[in-house]
C-alpha cells in the first residue's frame, strides 16, 4: 500500500467529498474549509481546511462565528499532516479544548479476509431491530464504562433512515452481549469506517475483535470498498497493526462550546 497516496486519497474521499450523514444535515465548503453541519441533535464541525499561517487564526474565527452563530457546539477534527503544523494551539488559543489524540490507521479489505471466525461458544449477529440495539448498547456500556445513550441514539436513527449504509454486529456468549462493533459505508467512497469493536473483561485476548474485524471486512469487499479506515485508541493500534494496518496520520477532535469558547 502505497501510504502517501492513500492518504491522499483518505483526504479527498471522506474529509473534502465528505457527505452529510443524515437528511436534515449538510456539508458547506467555504474557502479553505469544509464543514458539517448537523441536523437536529446531530454533529457539527470542520472536516477539512487548507490554512497556512497568514490566514488560519481568521478563518478559525470565522468558522467559531458560523457555528456560534446557529447556537452549535462544533469540533474541529484536527489531523497530524494538516497544515499550519501549529493548528491545534491556535485552535487552543481560540477557546477550543482537545480530546485524546487518536490514531488514523488503513488496511486494506483483502489483507483481512481470512477465516478468524469467533472462539467457541460465541457468535455474530447483525444489528437490525431495537432489541439488537439494546444489546449492542449494553456490551458498549460495559465494554468501555460509560453511558451508552449516544450509540442507542445513533444506530436507531441510522438505522431508520439508511440501513443500508451502516453495519452494526453484536457478539453474543450465550444470551449475554460480550462485544460490538459498527461498520460506515459511505457510497461513492473507497472507504468503509470502522467503529465501536469494544470487547467486555472476560473475552478480551480470545480473538473476539479480531472475528469482528474480519466479518466487516467481507462485507465491506462484497460491496466493493478496498479500504478499511480506523480511528485507534492507544490499546487498539497495537491490535490493529498485528491485523496489517497502518498509521497514517493522527486525529485529534478540538472541541467549542459556547462556555468555554471566546465568542
Amino acid at each position: 500500500m502505497d501510504h502517501a497516496a492513500v492518504l491522499a486519497l483518505y483526504d479527498r474521499d471522506m474529509r473534502e467529498g465528505a457527505r452529510p450523514e443524515s437528511s436534515d444535515a449538510r456539508v458547506e465548503r467555504t474557502g479553505s474549509v469544509v464543514r458539517h453541519v448537523g441536523g437536529e441533535g446531530g454533529w457539527s464541525g470542520v472536516l477539512w481546511s487548507d490554512l497556512d499561517s497568514a490566514d488560519a487564526d481568521a478563518v478559525i474565527a470565522e468558522q467559531v462565528a458560523y457555528f456560534t452563530g446557529l447556537g452549535h457546539e462544533f469540533e474541529w477534527k484536527l489531523h497530524g499532516h494538516d497544515r499550519p503544523a501549529d493548528l491545534g494551539r491556535r485552535l487552543t488559543a481560540a477557546g477550543f479544548t482537545a480530546d485524546p489524540e487518536e490514531t488514523l490507521m488503513i488496511g486494506e479489505t483483502g489483507d483481512q479476509l481470512v477465516d478468524a471466525g469467533p472462539p467457541e461458544g460465541v457468535r455474530i449477529v447483525p444489528v437490525t431491530d431495537r432489541a439488537g440495539v439494546e444489546l449492542m448498547v449494553e456490551a458498549n456500556e460495559r465494554a468501555f464504562g460509560h453511558d451508552g445513550s449516544w450509540l442507542r441514539d445513533l444506530l436507531r436513527a441510522r438505522l431508520a433512515a439508511d440501513p443500508d449504509a451502516i453495519v452494526a454486529l453484536v457478539a453474543m456468549a450465550g444470551d449475554v452481549p460480550v462485544s460490538s462493533a459498527r461498520m460506515e459505508l459511505i457510497p461513492g467512497t473507497r472507504f468503509a469506517g470502522l467503529w465501536g469493536g469494544g470487547t467486555v473483561e472476560g473475552w478480551r485476548g480470545r480473538g473476539v475483535y479480531r472475528a469482528l474485524v474480519a466479518h466487516r471486512a467481507r462485507i465491506a469487499a462484497d460491496r466493493g470498498y478496498r479500504y478499511l479506515q480506523v480511528d485507534a485508541s492507544d490499546q487498539s493500534r497495537p491490535i490493529l497493526e498485528r491485523l496489517g494496518f497502518a498509521p497514517l496520520s493522527t486525529t485529534t477532535p478540538y472541541v467549542y462550546t459556547r462556555q468555554g469558547g471566546t465568542a
